[in-house]
């Protein structure tokens, strides 16, 4: 089942506010990108976010579950979805422990 636009849209309304946010669809989900790092994902309605030490400090004990069958656990956001800081306080404080990006390489 493919995730709501309007419920896509609200996610990334509420962590907007943590840095520069792109939403791109993928495999007719989304995934999520915070200053060029990729975050977490929007599947079937339901947020999730790259699991990581920074993550688990900040959430306390977090909710896992693999965002699509066969992918790995990551945090599951379901009740703080409301509170724009406290997502965009988990949105900066998991981006910031994430590695940079790999240069993309140049099509000859």
């Amino acid at each position: 089942m493919a995730s709501d636009s309007n419920f896509v849209a609200y996610v990334v309304e509420q962590i907007g506010p943590a840095g520069d946010i792109l939403c791109k669809k993928m495999f007719g989900e989304y995934g999520l990108y915070c200053n060029g790092k990729f975050f977490g994902m929007v599947c079937d309605d339901k947020f999730f976010v790259k699991p990581t030490q920074a993550g688990r400090a900040y959430i306390g004990t977090p909710t896992e579950a693999p965002a699509y069958p066969g992918a790995k656990n990551s945090f599951l956001i379901e009740e703080q979805l409301d509170d724009s800081s406290w997502l965009c306080g988990l949105v900066q404080c998991t981006v910031a422990e994430l590695p940079e990006p790999k240069p993309k390489k140049k099509k000859k």
